[in-house]
């Protein structure tokens, strides 16, 4: 992805970005530069991004009970 700066330096961050690090209106950023030299955007406030499996944790509902899943490999219903 790139971006142009203005004349007064600005660039906007490209919505993938800050969707990613769910930069919203307000939220800080801090720039770093690695070890190799490259910079490095992320939220100042230290908040990680959840990964995929995180999102998804508790998404499948409360499924049977343990009785009822007994039951059911048994054929008892």
């Amino acid at each position: 992805m790139a971006t142009k700066a203005t004349a007064k330096g600005q660039v906007t961050i490209p919505k993938a970005v800050r969707d990613y690090l769910g930069i919203t209106p307000g939220t800080e950023v801090v720039f770093r530069r690695n070890a190799d030299g490259q910079i490095v955007i992320a939220r100042a406030d230290g908040k990680k991004i959840p990964s995929r499996f995180e999102k998804a944790l508790g998404h499948a509902g409360p499924g049977p009970t343990t009785d009822e899943l007994m039951e059911l490999l048994r054929g008892e219903t």
